[in-house]
């Protein structure tokens, strides 16, 4: 099964700089917690932004056209479908970024799980695809309002292919 994660603005921003554009504790948690103990497949400027690397309990795919590149904890493939090619068909594969990468994947994805907050970056400069509601059904929403630890609303949403 192939799902992808990640989290969005109201205009479907997902980052600037290489940088996440808000810091939600419970949408890092949640990332974990999904993410945990599967495959992880993500564009090499996204392995970059990972503070500590390749992240812990996780096989992790480096998507790269670089063939000398050497990711300490990766596997490096030049292709989203080479890197599938090589994912078991029991495999749990989580996209996690970046924009091009969402975007070659939406078309193969079965799942989506969305953190949808409730505001508009100041900059941003990479976007998540939009969403056709004629291809995807909602299947749960979970909304969390403003909190001391977390200054916006969201909402998590989960998505199957129809």
């Amino acid at each position: 099964m192939i799902a992808i994660i990640a989290a969005i603005d109201k205009r479907n921003a997902l980052g600037f700089e290489n940088k996440l554009l808000f810091y939600l504790p419970d949408d890092l948690k949640r990332f974990k917690a999904l993410t945990t103990g599967h495959t992880v497949v993500m564009g090499r400027k996204t392995f970059d932004s990972l503070p500590k690397g390749a992240l812990p309990n996780r096989r992790n795919i480096v998507l790269s056209r670089n063939t000398e590149l050497e990711l300490p904890g990766a596997e490096i493939y030049r292709s989203l479908d080479e890197a599938l090619a090589h994912c078991e068909g029991e495999e749990q594969v989580f996209i996690i970024g970046g924009a091009s990468v969402y975007k070659q994947a939406m078309p193969l994805a079965d799942r989506l799980y969305l953190t949808e907050i409730d505001a508009e970056a100041e900059k941003a400069d990479v976007y998540f695809p939009m969403v056709n509601e004629e291809e995807w059904r909602e299947i749960k929403r979970d909304v969390h309002l403003a909190d001391s630890r977390h200054p916006y609303d969201f909402t998590f949403v989960d998505y199957e292919r129809h």
